[in-house]
Formats: C-alpha cells, sequence, structure tokens
C-alpha cells in the first residue's frame, strides 16, 4: 500500500506582492515534496492564496479595482512566482472558489451544529493589518502615549455584533495535545510559546463581521461574513474536497505537515485545532513554524524600502543557487540574514569548488581516460567501501532529518559526503593513477561515479535543475533516479555525454 504525504503552505495574502517570506516557505514544502515523492510516496502538496476580508477590500479600492479583480491579478502574480522558483505544487487553491466557500460552510456548519457557535456581540480592541483581536493586556504603549498591537500594528475599538466561537471550552484540550502529541507544534520554542499563550486562558473568538461584506457570508445570516481566519484555515480541508468523503483526495486528511511562518503559528497551532475538535475532525500531526529572513541586517519592510522579490535573485545568481542558499544559511526554524556576499560565497565555495569542481575533475577524467564510458566496478579496497558506505547512507539519514524538518541539517549529510568525496580524490589521485595503475585508475573514478550519482540523487529536492543536468551526465537515466533506484548499479560501459560544468563560480561585475 503506497504511503501518503499531505504537506501544506500557509495561503498566502492577496494585499500585496510576492516577496521572499513566500518563497521560503514555498521552497521549503516543495523540499519536502519531492523528497517525499521520490521516496515512494504518494503526495498531495498544496498551496494557495488568501483573498478575502477587509484589507484586500481596501487595498482593491486603492488599486481602483472591484475585489475578485484585485484578487485575480495579486494570485496570479503569486504562481507566476511559484514558476520561477519551481515549485511543484499538487494544487493551488483560492479562497473565492466555489469548493473552498463549499468547504469553510461546511465546516461552520458542523461546528454550530455541536454547539460551539453563539450570536452576541464584540467589542474590543481590532488590528486592521493583522486582521486580528487584541486583549487589553496584550497591547504595547509607544513613546508618544498611542497603544499598538504586539505585532506594531495600529489598533481601534470595534464594537459591532459578531457570531463568537467557544474557544475557551477547548483550553484544556489544547494543553492535553502540546503535553501528550509535543510534535504537534514545532520547533520545542514555538510549542512553549502557545502552550503558555493558552494557560494565560482563552477567550471566546469573534468569527464574523457585519462592517464589511468581502468574504463568505455566514451560513443562515447573510449580514456576516465569516472571520477571514476561520475561512482560510479552512482551504487545507476544502481542497481535499471536505466534506465529500467520495472524493479521490478525501483520504489525505489528517495533514502531515503545515509549514508557517512563526507570525502566524497562533492561527494554527491554538485556532485551527480547536476548531477541528469542535468540528469531530482529526489533527494534523505538525505544525512547523520557521523563522524570518532580515535584509543586510535589517527587518524587512515596505517602509525601508528592502523587500525582496526572490524573482529578482534568480534572474542575478539562477534558480538553484538561490534555492540551496534559502535551505543552506539558516537553521530551519530560525532566523537570518539574506545578504549578496553570503549567497555569492554559498555559490563559489560549497556549489562551485566543492561538488562542482569535484563533478567536473571525476568526469572530465572519465571521458579522457576512460573513452567517455562508465567503467566497471572492479575489485574495491578498504578507502572506496568506505566512502560508498557513507553515501549509501544518505536515504536514510536525510529522511530522518526531513522527517524532523531538519532540511538545513539534511543538506549538510550530503555535504559531508562531499568533503568526503574531495579528500579521497586527492587521497587516490586517479591523475597519477593513469600511468602507474589504469586499472585502479578506473576503479577509483567508478567509486567517485557511484558517490556522485548518490549525491545527485539526494539533492534533486533542492536543486532539481543542477541536479538533473548532473546525473544526466553521471549516465542516469530519467527512470534510475529515485531514491529505490539507488540499491541497483549502473552497468558499467555506458556511454557519458561529454561533461560541462553545472556551477560556474560567480564573479561580481566590475563597476564601470
Amino acid at each position: 500500500m503506497t504511503r501518503r504525504y499531505y504537506v501544506t503552505t500557509p495561503i498566502y495574502y492577496v494585499n500585496g506582492a510576492p516577496h521572499i517570506g513566500h518563497a521560503y516557505t514555498s521552497v521549503a514544502a516543495d523540499i519536502v515534496a519531492r523528497f517525499k515523492r521520490l521516496a515512494g510516496f504518494d503526495v498531495f502538496f498544496l498551496t494557495g492564496t488568501d483573498e478575502h476580508g477587509q484589507k484586500v477590500e481596501q487595498a482593491a479600492q486603492a488599486a481602483g479595482l472591484a475585489p475578485i479583480a484585485f484578487a485575480d491579478r495579486v494570485s496570479a502574480d503569486f504562481r507566476a512566482m511559484y514558476d520561477v522558483m519551481n515549485v511543484s505544487y499538487d494544487d493551488f487553491i483560492r479562497t473565492t472558489e466555489p469548493r473552498h466557500i463549499a468547504g469553510a460552510t461546511a465546516l461552520w456548519e458542523r461546528i454550530a451544529a455541536n454547539g460551539h457557535i453563539y450570536l452576541g456581540a464584540y467589542e474590543g480592541w481590532y488590528a486592521l493589518r493583522d486582521e486580528s483581536f487584541y486583549n487589553e493586556d496584550e497591547l504595547v504603549t509607544q513613546p508618544d502615549g498611542t497603544r499598538v498591537a504586539p505585532t506594531g500594528a495600529p489598533v481601534e475599538w470595534v464594537r459591532e455584533p459578531s457570531y463568537f466561537f467557544r474557544l475557551s471550552a477547548f483550553a484544556d484540550r489544547l494543553l492535553d495535545l502540546y503535553e501528550t502529541r509535543p510534535g504537534f507544534v514545532e520547533p520545542a520554542s514555538r510549542r512553549n510559546e502557545v502552550a503558555s499563550f493558552v494557560r494565560q486562558g482563552l477567550r471566546d473568538l469573534s468569527i464574523s463581521r457585519t462592517s464589511f461584506r468581502w468574504g463568505i457570508p455566514v451560513p443562515g445570516d447573510a449580514d456576516h461574513v465569516m472571520y477571514v481566519w476561520v475561512d482560510a484555515l479552512a482551504n487545507y480541508l476544502s481542497a481535499i474536497g471536505f466534506p465529500d468523503a467520495r472524493n479521490p483526495r478525501a483520504g489525505f486528511w489528517p495533514a502531515n505537515l503545515h509549514l508557517v511562518g512563526k507570525d502566524i503559528v497562533r492561527f494554527h497551532a491554538i485556532y485551527w485545532p480547536a476548531l477541528l475538535m469542535a468540528a469531530g475532525l482529526d489533527l494534523p500531526d505538525c505544525v512547523f513554524s520557521h523563522g524570518w529572513w532580515t535584509i543586510e541586517g535589517e527587518k524587512m519592510s515596505k517602509s525601508l524600502g528592502n523587500v525582496v522579490d526572490p524573482r529578482d535573485l534568480v534572474a542575478e545568481f539562477g534558480l538553484d543557487p538561490v534555492r540551496f542558499f534559502l535551505m543552506r544559511e539558516m537553521p530551519f526554524g530560525g532566523d537570518s540574514d539574506l545578504s549578496r556576499k553570503a549567497i555569492i560565497n554559498r555559490m563559489n565555495v560549497e556549489l562551485a569548488n566543492d561538488l562542482g569542481n569535484l563533478a567536473q575533475r571525476t568526469l572530465s577524467q572519465v571521458a579522457r581516460n576512460c573513452g567517455g564510458l562508465l567503467p566497471e566496478q572492479g575489485t574495491r579496497t578498504d578507502d572506496d567501501i568506505a566512502l560508498l558506505a557513507q553515501a549509501d547512507l544518505l536515504p536514510t539519514l536525510m529522511h530522518e532529518q526531513i522527517d524532523r524538518r531538519a532540511l538545513t541539517d539534511a543538506l549538510e549529510e550530503v555535504w559531508r559526503v562531499i568533503r568526503a568525496c574531495n579528500a579521497y580524490i586527492d587521497r587516490q589521485a586517479p591523475w597519477a593513477l593513469k600511468k602507474t595503475d589504469p586499472d585502479r585508475m578506473a576503479v577509483v573514478l567508478r567509486v567517485l561515479v557511484d558517490a556522485l550519482r548518490g549525491i545527485g540523487t539526494m539533492l534533486q529536492p533542492y536543486m532539481p535543475g543542477s541536479m538533473d543536468a548532473l546525473l544526466t551526465q553521471l549516465g542516469v537515466a530519467e527512470d534510475e533516479r529515485d531514491f529505490a533506484s539507488l540499491a541497483t548499479p549502473l552497468p558499467g560501459g555506458r556511454a557519458l555525454p561529454p561533461p560541462q560544468g553545472i556551477f560556474p563560480r560567480y564573479v561580481e561585475a566590475e563597476a564601470q
């Protein structure tokens, strides 16, 4: 029976253009999805756009567009960014689609039928920028005496009729969830923050608005539209056909992994499991919250003018080097800084020198000294066996790291093998063996090709285009590139194409 794996990004809010933060989450999810596919899983990778709410309505008005026309434009821009970043999503859901509206409506109705929604009136502090309500004790007083949300967003006092979700009734169940399933919220620092917030006491959640119209109508009361977060979170269900249990995708629930930024972990780790509990639905396996990028040491913000469009980086440095940098530079889950110097350093040291040079040295010698034919395996020494054993462990070690959401550590597992290969080629010196022992030279080059095959196969999720080129040069056929195929050696004598450099060094253009 094929194992299933369901991974999601958040659905991105269409009040602004896609930036490096969106690309980061999406590339991370893409790597997990590609890895699981290569490991033999039936994968469903979901992303999309969150298109309702007051901020979208106001952004559309400012642009002189109807909300749906504005959402169409920005949603298409996110798809274009995904195409540039080579994100292999299986579905792109929009909250304005009929299937999503049906799913969100069904979720509301199920929660209401179970007695967890009631009509009241909301009075409290509301931050439009966050589309979130805040308690009095959460507000922060500024030097000028004004009070803002903990995110820095301005707040206003709001009073209006509202439907409420009985969030307070789920506090004990949520704390029990964090205690008995510690992997539900990761990393541990985020879990501790979430548990601390819940222990301070939960108030019932206002889940409808009457002051604007751009949203999904509340079932049975069209004067209200759903609170944008209830609408948005439902996408993880509506994309698999909820509430239709006969939908071919229905079996993917519960999701294995929700990848989110740390700014929205509260919604996914408190509101979402409580809503699912209230609906009598299974909970996802893990909500993983990753960190943020600063830009040259500064927080990324529109006011500073340092918001980075990932497509600009790809245009300058190339796609796979950018994908590699995003996953290599910061331990997944932490924060890190994005700088030109850091990108160029990773490209030149690890891609061009470590991996690119290793492949070029090996393949050019096969072309020159073995007639361009893959050598036979031959008789191996202890040194050969030790290197190949290290390479053979990569699928197991990397799968463990991927399942821990340690995407950076998984890359380090590969680089250990790359460094070992570079030490091996220097030790064995096949260019010298050509004169003294050509048979031994052929074995050494075959060991290096086999190790490079493992490296290239395991790096496909991170750098799909570059690794396609490497595996082609190594003589690996299209149907020999999943992880299981590594158990079957390539036949000796296979003709290899002429080698070509995969990772050229990046040289800064001289100032004119």
